[in-house]
């Protein structure tokens, strides 16, 4: 064990550039050689959030980079988390836990705290691990946030790292973004950039070789590497990544359609990320027609409330009615399982307004539910499988595991538990929702949906199965990125 940890820092021009997946690869890489590494994030903003062992929520991203440690998640790693909920308002959590509901003006007047909190949970881990890879949040060059500022200003002057600037090259000008931001960066913060790392080239890089070359002469920082595009299953960070899954998914060969409704405050989308080698998975906007789905998904939310009332402005719940007497299965998960129910009362504490209010659920499932305290549910589960009819019916007995991230009560009327006291499936069995997220991770689970649609499409699900050979994603990972960054540079940045 090594109190005086070495530090590493990743930092962006730019959010969704890919600074998450490069902490990950580096998690991996170091842990590979035998560091006990560990990622930290001070602040995240994000709707994919994870439960560690002790019940703590954290952005899915420190989780996901804790797992190519080799370690479990917990707080420190991520000690506040932003959940933006509508209305310029997000839920704070702080150490894994509800803090409150603040404006961005309301949150920054308590940044000391914050502070505070992010500089002990650092502390902590430095004592514990022998290398830290920071993340930074969106762009590094925030000009208007750096005196208030605890992610990327903040936590490079709290630490002192070597550290590494990402640009994204998929969206054009990243010659100039780096640059630019090189140039904004306050004096103490440009000196401690040791290398570049342009990301998601797609092309030849002997015509970029000119460019690295001359944006080394202006900066003089060297460039590590140039990182190709690639796909490689590594669970999604925030909602911007879902606009690449809508691009993609036109170009999926699978015979199974499976569409999940784009819900204003979507959360946890990653849910849904498992079945993506068996079926499209097509993200669709409340304001399209889903046309006729082998199934529909309905996927957590921020907000339950307000996004209902968006999806019924748009006669979205009319098309899921219609689809419901198709026999279509539709699952709702979280937020979209408490939409399936008959009632949602909130006493003010849920929706973005504030005010109570108690609307009418779409009625697929007999249950209601109930926004009467600012309490959140937080925990990993394990369940076995109580619901019946086709899908569930197949694993009834069998044991299944999630985690649960909700606020509300739901009271079950006279509907049949779907897994142990969770969940509420209808009488068909192809109507059913549930709180736990991660719930495609359980192969028994993803097995049975996925053969009850190819099996309705006459088609062999276990012949498409066997074809899927599994990879460690986070070991593709760290080989394309050792293929193509000068990682004897980075390594000699730590040990300095």
């Amino acid at each position: 064990m090594n109190n005086t940890a070495r530090p590493l820092m990743i930092l962006g021009t730019g959010s969704h550039v890919g600074k998450s997946i490069v902490v990950t690869a580096l998690c991996r890489i170091f842990s590979q050689k035998g560091y006990n590494t560990a990622p930290f994030k001070a602040q995240n903003m994000s709707l994919n959030s994870w439960i560690t062992d002790d019940g703590d929520e954290i952005g899915i991203a420190q989780a996901i980079q804790a797992k190519a440690c080799g370690i479990e998640p917990t707080a420190d790693m991520n000690p506040v988390l932003l959940k933006p909920k509508g209305d310029r308002q997000s839920q704070v959590i702080v150490m894994g836990k509800p803090y409150a509901d603040r404006t961005a003006g309301d949150y920054y007047d308590s940044i000391e705290t914050m502070n505070s909190v992010v500089k002990k949970s650092y502390n902590r881990l430095k004592e514990q691990y022998d290398i830290i890879v920071i993340e930074g949040a969106g762009g590094a060059a925030e000009i208007n946030l750096y005196h208030r500022d605890i992610v990327n200003i903040g936590t490079a002057r709290l630490v002192r790292p070597p550290v590494i600037l990402v640009g994204d090259i998929e969206r054009g000008g990243v010659f100039a973004s780096i640059y630019g931001t090189l140039e904004l960066l306050p004096d103490d913060i440009r000196s401690m950039v040791k290398g570049i790392i342009i990301n998601k080239f797609r092309g030849d890089t002997a015509i970029l070789e000119p460019g690295l070359r001359q944006l080394e002469d202006m900066t003089k920082v060297p460039v590590l590497g140039v990182i190709p595009y690639t796909e490689i299953y590594i669970p999604s960070e925030d909602s911007v990544s879902i606009d690449d899954k809508i691009k993609m998914s036109g170009n999926r060969d699978h015979p199974i359609d499976i569409a999940v409704l784009r819900l204003p405050r979507i959360s946890n989308f990653t849910d849904f990320e498992p079945l993506e080698p068996y079926a499209n998975i097509r993200y669709v906007e409340l304001g399209s027609d889903p046309g006729y789905p082998d199934a529909l998904i309905i996927p957590g939310t921020k907000n339950t409330i307000d996004d209902l009332k968006v999806l019924r402005m748009h006669g979205m719940d009319s098309k899921i009615h219609e689809l419901a007497k198709a026999k279509v299965p539709i699952i709702g998960i979280c937020g979209g399982y408490q939409m399936l129910g008959k009632t949602i009362t909130d006493s003010g504490i849920e929706g973005s307004g504030g005010n109570a209010v108690s609307i009418s659920g779409l009625g697929l499932l007999d249950i209601s539910t109930d926004f009467s305290k600012y309490e959140k549910q937080t925990v990993q589960v394990k369940k076995t499988v109580t619901g019946t009819g086709p899908i569930l019916g197949k694993i009834t007995g069998q044991q299944v595991s999630g985690y649960e991230i909700h606020m509300g009560l739901t009271n079950l009327g006279e509907g049949a538990h779907a897994f142990d006291d969770d969940g509420c499936t209808d009488r068909t069995g192809l109507i059913w929702g549930t709180y736990l997220h991660g719930l495609f991770e359980n192969e028994n689970l993803r097995d049975a949906f996925l053969e009850y649609l190819y099996t309705r499409r006459g088609l062999s699900y276990s012949t498409v199965k066997n074809k899927v050979i599994y990879q460690d994603p986070y070991h593709q990972l760290a080989k394309h990125f050792l293929d193509h960054v000068d990682m004897d540079a980075i390594d000699r940045m730590v040990r300095k």
